[in-house]
């Protein structure tokens, strides 16, 4: 479903590039380069649409439909899964076993944060970075232009899923004690990452191009929005889980994987945990759907 939405949004990006007499290829700027793969994609590929499209404003656009977007993907998340959940009279979880955060009515005194947690939490996301520069040069080498946060991300995948069953037991009881440092963690890293992102957004660099940007950033709301809610939601099983997995899509398709995290996060600590839906959303909208759209990128630009 989301290696078909990225065709379907870049399809609309090059028809209104189109229509505004501009080189259609300068709409996948404002399609997936910048709105599903986020601002680390598109710093990634503006060299190659400068110097070999010749789209000389491509910093501009791209940069500009990225910060557009993440302030909208943080628009749409909780509404699309507050809508789905009225109109489909879905049920709760009520689990209060959050992935990320801690729910709104949860008693304080059950919140333990361990001064080591958080020290472990630092030492694994640092070896996940050094492991992750790495892994993206092995990538850079089968011809991918990635980002660099996806080695980064592929390091710690195979880290959670492996050094828990291979540490000695007192290390791997300790191993869970990070849950909460990693939580706190991933909370300041992601206010800081929205609030830089949104006090760099630059809107007079646009001149001429506004216009398209923004007549294309609507478009892709409204596509983003019927798409999340005729087809994601119905496919994931039209339950609790799936609209919370909505609200995520609606993050990941405009803004990034953070935005999909913070709007899940939003649902689930007033309605309650969705285990599921927090492991599908940062696999797909932060590992597989790069390489994806990668390729995606790479065919419709020829």
């Amino acid at each position: 479903m989301s290696a078909t939405f990225i065709v379907l949004q870049n399809m609309l990006g090059m028809g209104i590039a189109n229509i505004f007499g501009l080189d259609p290829r300068a709409g996948l700027l404002v399609g997936s380069v910048s709105l599903v793969g986020g601002i680390g994609t598109t710093l990634a590929w503006v060299p190659d649409f400068v110097e070999r499209l010749g789209i000389h404003n491509a910093l501009e656009i791209g940069t500009a439909g990225s910060m557009l977007g993440l302030i909208i993907a943080c628009i749409i998340g909780g509404p699309i899964a507050s809508y789905l959940m009225r109109e489909h009279k879905l049920t709760p979880s009520h689990d209060t076993r959050l992935d990320i955060g801690v729910a709104h009515n949860a008693d304080s005194s059950e919140t333990r944060l361990d001064y080591y947690g958080v020290l472990r939490a630092w030492l694994w996301l640092n070896l996940a970075l050094l492991l992750g520069q790495g892994l993206t040069r092995v990538l850079g080498y089968t011809g991918l232009n990635l980002p660099d946060f996806v080695g980064s991300l592929m390091a710690g995948i195979v880290l959670r899923n492996t050094l828990p069953l291979l540490l000695p037991k007192q290390s791997a009881r300790n191993w869970k004690k990070t849950t909460q440092g990693l939580a706190l963690i991933s909370d300041i890293c992601l206010g800081m990452f929205l609030t830089m992102a949104l006090m760099g957004l630059q809107l007079w660099a646009l001149k001429g191009v506004f216009s398209f940007v923004f007549a294309t950033l609507v478009l892709q709301v409204v596509l983003t929005v019927v798409y999340t809610l005729w087809i994601v939601f119905r496919f994931m099983g039209k339950d609790y889980e799936a609209a919370v997995l909505c609200a995520g899509f609606g993050g990941i398709a405009l803004g990034s994987t953070s935005t999909a995290v913070a709007n899940m996060s939003a649902v689930t600590r007033q309605y309650g945990a969705a285990h599921r839906a927090f492991i599908i959303v940062p696999l797909v909208g932060g590992f597989f759907i790069d390489l994806v759209n990668a390729l995606v990128i790479s065919w419709m630009s020829r």
